[in-house]
């Protein structure tokens, strides 16, 4: 039996990664510096990075740095994310964790809890704009156009509390480099551009790529 040779290479691109990719973004209100090393294939996201942030006047924050990693898999909807905050007073970890079953483990090291967060998949690290790329890639809505309201754990910078939101994202179209995409969150509507793999590659309004 001859194989399809579409299907082959499809599955061929599907078991191959990428070649890892360094972006780095500027923002303001606060201002703050984010660069990551990411690596995709078609079902996998990994990514290590690093954000630092000033303190903010107008709210009280105090200057901050946080290193990440985050590993997700479309397919099992399974995957971790470890976040480490460092502030002029304190440190603070935690270990987020999704079951292939749907459970999550929120592990800070002295005490862990299990939850399901209402059937949510994944991650949102507020004022980072790596993990915006996991629900657009796991909803694939730089592929397939769509809208979907998502339940998403928020985690907030840098105590490290986590809340459960609601997101909705929105194709606003589709184009050879990747697609343009809509996030209605805390009621403001964003506009953002991903490339094929579903990585932000421009943010306006929140952040500038370098």
């Amino acid at each position: 039996m001859t194989s399809d040779p579409v299907a082959v290479e499809r599955a061929a691109e599907a078991a191959r990664s990428r070649k890892p990719a360094v972006h780095t973004w500027q923002g303001t209100d606060p201002a703050r510096l984010e660069s990551v090393r990411v690596l995709v294939n078609e079902t996998r996201f990994r990514a290590s990075g690093r954000l630092i942030a000033v303190a903010d006047p107008q709210v009280g924050s105090e200057p901050y740095s946080v290193s990440f990693e985050a590993g997700f898999d479309s397919v099992a909807k399974e995957g971790h994310v470890l976040l480490r905050t460092t502030t002029a007073e304190d440190e603070r970890q935690v270990a987020i964790n999704r079951s292939e079953e749907g459970v999550w483990l929120v592990d800070r090291g002295d005490d862990s809890e299990r939850a399901n967060f209402d059937g949510a998949v994944v991650v949102d690290v507020v004022g980072g704009v790596t993990f915006t790329s996991l629900a657009v890639r796991h909803l694939d809505l730089h592929r397939v156009a769509g809208e979907h309201e998502i339940p998403v754990v928020s985690v907030s910078l840098p105590d490290l509390a986590i809340t459960l939101v609601r997101h909705t994202y929105r194709t606003v179209d589709l184009h050879d480099e990747g697609a343009t995409i809509e996030l209605t969150r805390g009621g403001a509507t964003l506009t953002l551009r991903v490339d094929r793999d579903g990585v932000v590659v421009d943010f306006p309004g929140v952040v500038t790529k370098l």
